[in-house]
């Protein structure tokens, strides 16, 4: 049966110039070699996409940019914050714009009850009928974990049709896929989980990797989904020192400066995120190169 997000989602990174203003181009470019790469969705504004310091404007700018670039792909914005007014108006926006999904972190820092969490999801909801929502489920920098039981009551909203699962606890991750209900995703939101989750009844990823080696990361997923577990096996081994590398600081600093070095794009952040260290740098090279890209933009 096919789910909806199912397969490989990339969460784009959002590029900036030297002078940390937009860089739309770079995001196109980026985009176009995701896309090219074979991506099945591409998530915009996410955390990745350092979602928070972005103005309203410049999540309109790329959020059309994405769907101009998208050719197909299902393109699902990031719209969670701790207010849930905020939220609802984020989703509604871009649902106007033309998405086809929202992904939705749970309120950090104000640590809701599960009681709270259902509240949260279905005002979202009732703001953007319709809309297919993500619930992203990230403890480690949310502060809350949606337990299999909360979801179950998550799962009650029809709209609320898949869950990006970055806890890396894979019993967790087990008891999420035999409670699963027909008709919903789960996704792995961690790049070295992807095996392992897909393995015990994840669908699909979403991806940090995929925004530097789509292809590579795309071949990966499918081959977990059909139980080729020799290829998938030889894949995650291939990439899991460059996956590893690329968490060593704060997301999306390290693939900020990958993306340098591979010329996608420059590694320009807004505060409080500030460019990796060299150290980061140096492990990133070394892992670009095992992982087989060549020729890197500055490296030594």
């Amino acid at each position: 049966m096919t789910r909806m997000f199912e397969g490989l989602a990339v969460a784009l990174a959002t590029p900036f110039q030297h002078d940390c203003s937009l860089d739309v181009e770079g995001f196109r470019r980026l985009t176009r070699h995701v896309v090219s790469g074979g991506a099945d969705t591409l998530v915009v504004l996410g955390t990745t996409g350092e979602a928070p310091t972005l103005s309203d404007s410049e999540r309109d700018t790329l959020i059309e940019a994405c769907l101009e670039e998208a050719h197909g792909r299902t393109v699902v914005v990031g719209t969670g914050s701790n207010d849930t007014h905020k939220t609802a108006l984020l989703t509604r926006r871009a649902q106007a714009l033309g998405a086809h999904g929202a992904l939705v972190v749970t309120p950090y820092y104000n640590k809701p009850t599960p009681k709270g969490l259902a509240a949260h999801f279905a005002e979202v909801a009732e703001t953007a009928p319709g809309l297919p929502i993500i619930v992203y489920n990230v403890p480690g920098r949310t502060g809350v974990n949606i337990t299999p039981a909360t979801l179950a009551r998550l799962w009650e909203n029809p709209q609320v049709v898949a869950i990006k699962e970055s806890t890396a606890n894979l019993a967790q991750i087990g008891e999420m896929a035999r409670t699963l209900p027909s008709g919903k995703t789960l996704l792995s939101g961690d790049d070295n989980m992807a095996l392992p989750s897909i393995a015990v009844g994840a669908s699909g990823l979403v991806s940090v990797l995929g925004n530097l080696l789509p292809a590579e990361t795309k071949a990966l997923v499918e081959a977990a989904r059909r139980g080729d577990l020799a290829e998938a096996q030889r894949l995650h081994y291939r990439l899991l020192p460059l996956m590893d590398a690329l968490f060593v600081e704060s997301n999306p600093i390290p693939l900020k400066a990958a993306l340098k070095l591979t010329g996608l794009c420059g590694d320009a952040l807004r505060l409080p995120l500030v460019p990796a260290e060299p150290a980061t740098v140096a492990r990133l090279a070394e892992t670009l190169r095992l992982a087989g890209i060549a020729n890197l933009v500055g490296a030594a």
